[in-house]
């Protein structure tokens, strides 16, 4: 009985201990350098990131969002947006970048 017991709250801990998760999807944060506001394309940007994880819009324009974040049970969680919107010509009008990777 008490090995069951053991193994029962050792079946209930281990998850807790290993437990981990992802919301987004990842992008290549390295080419964020190389966008620069009225002058990158729409379409350069989906050559460098790929299709965004959101889209929107802000003031009748359209607005691209790249994100993951992960955390875990144990130790610190990662976090990295990307957040770029459009002129009405496709043009960058402003992005920003944050992370804490």
């Amino acid at each position: 009985m008490k090995l069951l017991r053991a193994f029962l709250l050792a079946l209930c801990i281990l998850p807790l201990l290993v437990g981990c998760g992802t919301v987004g999807k990842n992008f290549d944060s390295s080419k964020v350098k190389k966008i620069q506001n009225n002058v990158t394309t729409q379409l350069e940007v989906l050559d460098w990131f790929g299709v965004p994880y959101k889209e929107g819009t802000e003031n009748k324009h359209t607005m691209w969002t790249y994100q993951v974040d992960t955390w875990q049970a144990i130790g610190e969680g990662h976090s990295k947006g990307l957040v770029i919107l459009f002129d009405d010509n496709n043009i960058v009008k402003a992005h920003r970048y944050e992370s804490n990777y």
